[in-house]
């Protein structure tokens, strides 16, 4: 009895490892593990690239530095009947090591200046989108690729659902505007340019793979701007800022479709939301005939 008792505790222990290394190994397992999510849009892929440089700097400084206290530890060490030598220190390599602390500093902040223009400045759409008027919005304040071509869409965060009004920035009426909540829907290859802002409290908007994490503050306005390669893609994210008790709920969704297709979605939305208020204008009149309503 004790060797199958054994030989089953031994099975058990190979299954259990064999599903811990499916998924250790499996391909997207350790996919962004440690850098950004990107591959949604150009600008995700900047901020990607950007803090993969930096990291891969740190890590060579870390190694070097890792490595210098080792070796000293083992090649110094104390040992039996050996007297350590007192030593002031060695100027020479004091200053190298100052001297090169201050360049790769240098060197990082000159690299991130010249990066953030990719990051905060859009180019020109990818062939998506061709605009009527050139853009649907204008604002000097909002960023705008060089030819000016752009879907501005104003993000509202309020407790607790996003809504989105499409061709409209947040200081402007907004009345008669195609709008959608939770889902924001978007054309593959367009510039489009996010005005963020909040109703109640502090909320936080993130698609990890969109990049670009703007929070939503009462009385203020924040810009990001991304461009989606994917026409048939969805990309998920969620509010990043805890903003109540509902908090979790607060999902967001960017569903990306052909230019054509964002056309005929922006067409058929403004019908749904006619047809909804001429409904409630229906009842409304009905209401105010029955003598329920007193007339306006």
């Amino acid at each position: 009895m004790r060797p199958a008792s054994s030989l089953r505790r031994r099975l058990v222990a190979a299954l259990l490892l064999a599903a811990i290394a499916s998924l250790v190994f499996a391909s997207g397992a350790f996919a962004d593990f440690l850098t950004p999510e990107s591959g949604g849009s150009r600008n995700a892929d900047e901020i990607d690239s950007l803090y993969k440089l930096i990291l891969y700097v740190a890590i060579v400084v870390f190694v070097v530095v890792e490595g210098a206290l080792f070796y000293s530890l083992f090649r110094f060490r104390a040992r039996k009947g050996r007297v350590a030598a007192q030593i002031h220190g060695n100027t020479r390599l004091e200053l190298s090591w100052t001297i090169g602390a201050a360049l790769i500093l240098v060197v990082l902040t000159v690299v991130t200046f010249a990066k953030l223009g990719s990051i905060e400045h859009p180019p020109n759409g990818a062939g998506g989108l061709t605009l009527a008027n050139g853009v649907l919005t204008a604002s000097t304040t909002e960023p705008t690729p060089p030819n000016g071509e752009k879907v501005t869409i104003c993000v509202t965060g309020r407790q607790y659902i996003w809504r989105y009004t499409y061709g409209a920035s947040c200081q402007r009426n907004a009345f008669g505007l195609p709008y959608s909540y939770e889902e924001m829907v978007v054309p593959a290859d367009t510039v489009v340019v996010l005005d963020i802002q909040a109703t109640d409290v502090v909320h936080s908007w993130w698609i990890p793979k969109l990049g670009g994490k703007f929070d939503a503050v009462p009385g203020y306005r924040n810009f990001t701007w991304f461009s989606a390669r994917h026409a048939g893609a969805t990309y998920r994210g969620q509010c990043a800022e805890l903003c109540g008790r509902n908090h979790p709920d607060m999902i967001a969704r960017v569903r990306v479709v052909t230019p054509s297709a964002f056309e005929a979605w922006i067409a058929a939305q403004k019908r749904a939301i006619a047809a909804a208020n001429q409904q409630v204008q229906d009842l409304r009149d009905q209401l105010t005939r029955d003598g329920v309503l007193e007339s306006s």
